[in-house]
């Protein structure tokens, strides 16, 4: 018996069956013309302030989707479903687009940032948004994907640190498993330097990418290179952001904070604005209070759990994702937090880096090379030893539970390692030459209508769209209290929430 296996053998039946997941989805509302919808965040979604369910990310047009903690992975699955429900029922002839890579774009300055109200904390969010359309372009920002949020009940902040070091080092599987990005619409790039290739008019692709959100063109920063961010403890993690957060980063102080006109172009001109502009495939979270920076509730109270940031949408189902992708990502996380984890370096961060943008965009290609520490080494290898010690922790997981739902996850995962032809980046592009001539914008348009059709067809009973008639309108009250209460001026206000003494307990 191996010490991940005696690990797993000290996990009660409770506890394992006490893991709590979340769901934050993204998705671009689109026209049926398959261009981004320019129309404001509905009315009858409520307030994107202050909905615990429904609000939006980046741009006004764009959605996000909040499930509440479930111990069941059917339940987290059925209200992501009945939020969906809601929302096509608010939207009129608009669809949420299912795709990871944006619907066709206009310029870059007329994609809507998103608006939250006259309130400090709402002025303070669009600000943040002008700042990230300044530094990284707005066309960026419109990338969509699904953020799951996992916790375990007894994991201590050192436990949750360790998987996260494994999990960086591994999440090359997860983006070569579950990638669906291998190709996108021009407009995305237009104006970009690029290596992508041309697959037919209006559509650029990598013949062997998984998931081009998570390469050089998706959520990455060359500035953000510069911070090398250890997680080999909270205290370590904590450090190396707190410099992001307090030190002055020259190309952002060009920017200026204000404009000549004096409106804000940015909250701050620190290499990251806040916390939440810090990229990555893993962050540790923890819920924080009203007016609270994150740092400082990770700092004073410890994690509380963890959110995976790499998963694309998954065109080919209605709500962006199936429960087989999470019963398989509730297998890779646990093994990430039994299994042995050492500290990481600066070399190995760079490389995971270097991991990741190679698989991104070509993970498919036959006899892919990665960099671990044991020198180059062939993704299916490595990927093939990750899914062979994860057979105990699915074994574990399906103790109690007659389906087996964890070991048949396990064994598509291997099946498409196999056979890389089963891989949904592989069946998209499949589908895409087939069906669509080879066009992004055809295929997820498509799927995007399919699946506007299958949730409107479902049954929405009564007491299921009063709730939601009342979550709109309590957050719209909401709001207003918040603006009718605030009485400090917003340049104090935004002074007081960026100062360095925030950061710290």
């Amino acid at each position: 018996m191996n010490r991940l296996e005696k690990r797993l053998n000290t996990l009660s039946p409770g506890i394992l069956s006490g893991i709590r997941r979340g769901i934050e989805k993204e998705s671009l509302r689109a026209q049926s013309s398959g261009t981004l919808a320019l129309t404001p965040h509905p009315e009858a979604l409520g307030s994107a302030l202050t909905h615990p369910h429904i609000t939006t990310d980046f741009s006004e047009s764009q959605l996000e989707l909040i499930t509440g903690v479930h111990t069941d992975v059917n339940s987290c699955l059925a209200e992501l479903t009945q939020i969906h429900q809601h929302v096509y029922r608010s939207i009129g002839e608009e669809m949420l687009w299912v795709g990871s890579m944006p619907c066709g774009l206009p310029t870059d300055e007329t994609i809507p940032l998103g608006r939250y109200g006259s309130s400090n904390i709402g002025r303070a969010k669009s600000i943040y948004r002008m700042g990230l359309g300044h530094r990284y372009g707005r066309r960026m920002q419109t990338i969509s994907g699904i953020h799951y949020n996992w916790s375990m009940p007894q994991v201590s902040s050192e436990e949750y640190f360790s998987l996260i070091r494994n999990f960086r080092r591994h999440s090359f599987l997860l983006l070569y498993l579950f990638g669906v990005s291998p190709a996108l619409c021009t407009s995305f790039v237009e104006g970009r330097q690029h290596q992508l290739q041309v697959l037919a008019k209006n559509t650029l692709y990598m013949p062997y990418a998984t998931s081009l959100r998570m390469g050089r063109l998706g959520y990455q920063s060359d500035a953000q290179t510069t911070l090398s961010v250890s997680y080999n403890s909270l205290d370590n993690y904590a450090s190396s952001l707190e410099e992001g957060l307090t030190k002055p980063y020259p190309p952002y102080e060009a920017i200026g904070i204000r404009n000549p006109g004096g409106d804000y172009n940015q909250l701050s001109n620190t290499l990251l604005q806040i916390e939440n502009e810090f990229y990555g495939t893993i962050r540790p979270k923890r819920v924080i209070h009203p007016g609270e920076r994150p740092l400082h509730a990770l700092r004073e109270r410890g994690v509380e759990y963890v959110e995976v940031r790499c998963m694309d949408l998954d065109p080919f189902e209605i709500i962006g994702i199936n429960a087989k992708t999470i019963h398989f990502l509730d297998i890779f996380l646990l093994h990430c937090l039994l299994t042995d984890s050492p500290p990481d370096t600066p070399e190995e961060i760079a490389a995971i880096g270097r991991n990741q943008d190679r698989v991104a965009n070509r993970g498919r290609e036959p006899e892919l090379l990665l960099e671990s520490t044991s020198g180059s080494t062939s993704l299916k290898k490595w990927a093939a030893e990750i899914l062979e010690e994860c057979v105990p922790v699915a074994t574990a997981l399906d103790a109690a539970n007659i389906h087996k739902p964890h070991a048949e996850a396990l064994t598509a995962a291997q099946e498409a390692l196999t056979d890389p032809k089963l891989l949904p980046s592989a069946r998209m592009l499949q589908k895409m030459a087939t069906e669509f001539s080879n066009s992004y914008t055809g295929f997820i348009k498509t799927q995007s209508i399919q699946s506007r059709n299958t949730l409107l067809n479902l049954p929405y009973p009564e007491p299921m769209a009063a709730r939601f008639k009342r979550l709109a309108q309590d957050s719209v009250q909401e709001q207003s209290r918040i603006e009718s209460t605030d009485t400090m001026p917003f340049d104090i206000y935004l002074k007081n929430y960026l100062s360095a003494d925030k950061l710290n307990v």
